[in-house]
């Protein structure tokens, strides 16, 4: 994108001392700041990003953007400094918002979805009825961007400067239509604020990142801000009310006056789900557009992914296409990598899945929905992160205790914690689990046990291709290791 300049009142940002400044960038990291940047200078988990100014200062930074913390923490290096400052009651927002006004465009149609567990794949979903449709259509996320435009990304909802200009490059590449995932880490820092959502959805809500939220009241006050705040009033918010927390979601919706498109198994939701047949590689799927029924052929394993399909689907209409064309491109959507992918199959019939289930309940929906298409034993390879909510250990081990038949405790990321506590305190729930600490051996042996009719589960790391281990990511991809493992089981090429 060429260079540009603007100034402090055209970005909505006002020096403390009136002081004017002519921007030419924005950025985060002082080691990116440039002669006439914009740094923002933002409360971090562990460290303030005052602690920078000082570089951001020496590497030419026009204007500081930081609070009311952050401009008492590097007051001497200010006060040195020619550079204006901005000091902003919630500076996130107001970098959200300057991004979006220094980037200027973004995809004519955007959505948005929030929820605990299948946001990659509604957000993907949607870009496939978009792009079956014959619209350009991207999806940002987990996943990175894919669909009409590609690029890559950190985060789940990447930080502001990074969302807002790949909204532009996606805008000026001649996407119109974008979906993406909105964490409850990426509404309560504000990175959203500035874009212009036509619909946002909801999946459901249970219990994670009580590491960083504290509570599941504060978890689903961070999720609901995507309706309190980000969807304009003219929006339509899609919700799943049979999901968790789902009513209570709607309800926040209506109350604030915006319209709610239900979807689910509720016999009043607009895009009903009535019932689902699983067969071996599929489902066949019985939908309901208010009252009038269609039946469809999902190539998606897991009742779980009706629910996403249903709101991917009302995520469509609500951004203005026909209910009829929408419900007759959904047998052409495909799963999304890591998400109950098929990731080989043994010789004997026998399938490996690769999901990315790494809290309680998505243990518990994964194996739930898998049962139907399995005449076997389900048998279920998974850990739990390091560094992140120990409360869910036990209970992702209760989960497989009480929904697969052959467990294996392994490591997902341990990050700085030492694994095998990680994997004690599951185990608490399972004590008839093979602790296996090595993923891949873990792996190894579970599929050397699938016998005719069985299935096999590696949950927990999804589309990862590396597990943190202290502070180092070393490359682990599941399923290009369950590959791995059923060819030399088998005797054959990887």
């Amino acid at each position: 994108m060429a260079e540009r300049k603007a100034t402090l009142a055209e970005l909505g940002l006002t020096a403390r001392d009136g002081r004017q400044a002519a921007i030419t960038g924005l950025t985060l990291d002082s080691r990116a700041v440039r002669p006439g940047h914009l740094f923002a200078a933002l409360p971090g988990s562990r460290t303030h990003g005052a602690a920078f100014i000082a570089t951001a200062l020496d590497q030419g930074a026009a204007a500081i953007l930081t609070d009311a913390e952050g401009a008492r923490l590097a007051a001497p290096a200010l006060a040195a400094s020619p550079a204006a400052l901005i000091v902003a009651e919630d500076a996130r927002e107001a970098l959200s918002r300057a991004a979006a006004l220094w980037f200027g465009a973004q995809p004519r149609i955007m959505a948005a979805v929030t929820g605990t567990n299948g946001k990659t794949s509604v957000a993907t979903f949607t870009r496939q009825i978009w792009q079956a449709l014959g619209h350009a259509a991207i999806n940002i996320g987990t996943t990175g961007v894919e669909g009409a435009w590609v690029a890559p990304s950190a985060h789940t909802t990447p930080d502001a400067v990074t969302l807002h200009r790949v909204l532009a490059e996606a805008a000026a590449a001649g996407v119109t239509h974008a979906a993406m995932e909105a964490s409850s880490h990426g509404l309560d820092q504000r990175r959203m604020d500035g874009v212009r959502l036509t619909a946002a959805g909801f999946t459901n809500l249970t219990q994670d990142h009580l590491d960083y939220h504290g509570t599941m009241e504060a978890y689903f006050q961070a999720k609901a801000g995507l309706f309190d705040r980000l969807l304009p009033p003219e929006g339509v918010a899609v919700i799943n009310t049979t999901g968790a927390m789902g009513p209570e979601m709607a309800d926040r919706a209506a109350d604030r006056g915006l319209t709610v498109l239900a979807v689910g198994r509720a016999q009043n939701a607009d895009l009903r789900l009535i019932a689902t047949r699983p067969h071996a590689t599929g489902q066949e799927v019985r939908f309901s557009w208010q009252g009038k029924p269609v039946q469809v052929e999902l190539d998606l394993i897991g009742s779980f992914q009706a629910e996403n399909v249903a709101v991917a689907a009302g995520l469509a209409i609500a951004c203005g296409e026909d209910p009829d064309r929408v419900l007759s491109v959904l047998p052409r959507l495909t799963g999304v990598r890591g998400r109950m992918q098929l990731a080989a199959t043994r010789a004997n019939g026998a399938p490996v899945f690769v999901d990315y289930a790494h809290t309680p309940d998505a243990i518990e929906t994964a194996l739930k929905a898998l049962r139907p298409h399995v005449m076997g034993r389900i048998l279920i390879v998974f850990g739990a992160g390091g560094d992140r909510d120990r409360t869910k250990r036990p209970l992702m081990g209760k989960a497989a205790h009480d929904h697969a038949d052959v467990l294996y405790v392994t490591d997902d990321n341990p990050r700085t914690e030492v694994p095998a506590a990680i994997r004690a305190e599951i185990m608490q729930a399972c004590p008839e689990a093979n602790e296996v600490g090595d993923r891949a051996e873990a792996i190894l042996r579970a599929v050397d046990q699938l016998q005719p009719g069985d299935a096999l589960l590696i949950a927990g790391k999804g589309h990862e291709t590396g597990q943190i281990i202290g502070r180092d990511v070393y490359p682990f991809d599941d399923v290009e290791q369950a590959s791995v493992s059923v060819a030399a089981l088998e005797g054959r090429p990887a």
